[in-house]
């Protein structure tokens, strides 16, 4: 029987999650899940976000639907979802089935303090989603659960949402880069191809 308060690492969920991406596209929420995704590997297939808090899972949902033959996965973190908690009743309307949302919770306000965040209060954000309409929606708490949200995100039928229950770990600092220019062009290029700098 699992223990239901068991709380995974980050950075294990994350490798997994990206374990064999391939061509998978991800939006990387600001702070820690943005550190967590570039310890995985950076590649020109991560839009790491430096700011814009909130922006993750719309920045997400608008890649899915204009490349619908690309498979989309957000990681991002319980403190950013909460700042735009209003984007699952619009991506559940929509229903793109390419999008696959992570949330790594860890009930913490990581960048500012680690103050606690709603999730902490028992704030169940993978029930909104569900009652928003999207596909699936669970809350995660072991890593076999992990590695089914990655096949998900590689074949399932979207949009898929998951609250990932996090240990609220300080870990050290892996920085994608920080040029807004370069990380924009790069990941243009990987989405639309080298042709796409000059149109």
């Amino acid at each position: 029987m699992n223990n239901p308060n068991s709380l995974l690492h980050r950075r294990e969920v994350v490798s997994e999650l990206l374990r064999d991406r391939g061509d998978l596209l991800v939006i990387a929420g600001l702070g820690a899940s943005n550190w967590d995704v570039s310890a995985a590997g950076d590649t020109p297939n991560n839009f790491p976000l430096w700011g814009a808090m909130g922006a993750a899972a719309m920045l997400g949902f608008g890649l899915a639907v204009a490349q619908p033959k690309r498979r989309v996965l957000v990681i991002t973190g319980d403190g950013e979802m909460l700042m735009s908690v209003g984007a699952l009743a619009t991506i559940a309307v929509q229903s793109p089935p390419n999008l696959t949302i992570a949330v790594l919770d860890n009930e913490r306000f990581g960048e500012t303090g680690m103050q606690l965040t709603h999730t902490a209060a028992g704030v169940d954000l993978a029930g909104m989603a569900a009652a928003a309409g999207f596909r699936s929606a669970q809350i995660v708490r072991t890593m076999k659960e992990v590695s089914a949200i990655r096949e998900l995100a590689h074949n399932g039928n979207g949009p898929t949402f998951s609250q990932i229950k996090v240990n609220p770990e300080s870990l050290y600092f892996v920085l994608p880069p920080a040029d807004g220019g370069i990380l924009t062009t790069r990941f243009r290029q990987a989405v639309l191809g080298n042709d796409s700098l000059y149109n």
